[in-house]
């Protein structure tokens, strides 16, 4: 009876120091886990002061350009740790707004530390080396946004590189179909409208419709004189944003019997369904 008494305690002795054993591990895991999820500073000061390589050069403990300031840390933050051409891209356009703000606030004179003027003007000049670097890190980038930046630059080499994607999963986003659109507007409008309402169609449900592509559509069909088209492109426009006149002044500049407006206005509300819920097809659309 005493040693089945023993074995009792004894099982039970080292149920408790497993358990304990086991809580310590998971106590341990936990933290490591904590830790890993706080490398991500909490301030841009703390990242700065750990990565000071990334804040040199700024007009860093400055009101002016803050935001800007703090974007563009973090990002190259984001590069440090990954600096793949997407992340590089992003930094660059940080770093073009950064730029447009610094020379803004380079020329307000401040009332104390005057050091600050000097300071910015420093940041000024680091900001279009930062952007030549960028430029020249991304100049070979086979990522077609990237191309496409390069090309808006003047760049005809990435022009001949972005009209090759025509037709390729590469180029299937609203943005970069907008973008062969343009270069089609003024050689070949009746391709330039397929590329458009090709467009509307890979937007998703709760996507942001650029109203632009809208725009370009009613634009077309107004020079192309097709008052059904135009008036149903900028009904669909006023839905997503875009500047249209009234529907009084719409109604003067395509004049059209009350049935077929009506009609026409139909269509546009389900254009308008078909895009928020994204299930447009350019069928509809024609």
């Amino acid at each position: 009876m005493r040693a089945h008494t023993n074995s009792n305690t004894m099982n039970s002795t080292f149920k408790v120091k497993v358990t304990a054993r086991f809580k310590l591990l998971t106590v341990l895991s936990c933290a490591l886990l904590l830790s890993g999820c706080f490398e991500r500073h909490r301030s841009t000061d703390s990242l700065c002061e750990s990565y000071p390589e990334i804040c040199a050069n700024l007009n860093v403990n400055d009101g002016q350009c803050r935001l800007q300031r703090a974007n563009l840390i973090w990002k190259r933050y984001d590069v440090l740790k990954n600096p793949i051409d997407s992340e590089k891209f992003k930094e660059l356009k940080f770093t073009h707004n950064y730029q447009m703000c610094l020379e803004y606030a380079a020329r307000i004179e401040p009332t104390e530390l005057k050091e600050r003027k000097t300071n910015r003007m420093k940041a000024l000049i680091h900001s279009y080396d930062s952007i030549d670097r960028l430029n020249k890190e991304l100049a070979e980038s086979i990522d077609p946004e990237i191309i496409y930046y390069r090309w808006s630059q003047g760049d005809k080499r990435a022009m001949r590189q972005f009209l090759k994607l025509e037709g390729k999963p590469a180029l299937e986003t609203p943005d970069l179909q907008l973008a062969l659109a343009t270069y089609y507007s003024g050689k070949d409008q009746t391709k330039t409208l397929t590329i458009l309402l090709h467009a509307l169609s890979l937007y998703e449900k709760g996507d942001t419709v650029k109203p632009e592509i809208i725009q370009s559509l009613a634009t077309i069909y107004h020079q192309q004189k097709n008052n059904t088209h135009a008036y149903l492109w900028s009904i669909v426009g006023a839905e997503f944003d875009m500047p249209v006149a009234s529907k009084e002044k719409l109604a003067s500049f395509y004049p059209m019997t009350d049935n077929k407006r009506e009609h026409i206005e139909q269509q546009a509300e389900t254009i308008i369904k078909a895009l928020k819920q994204g299930r447009f097809t350019a069928s509809l659309g024609q």
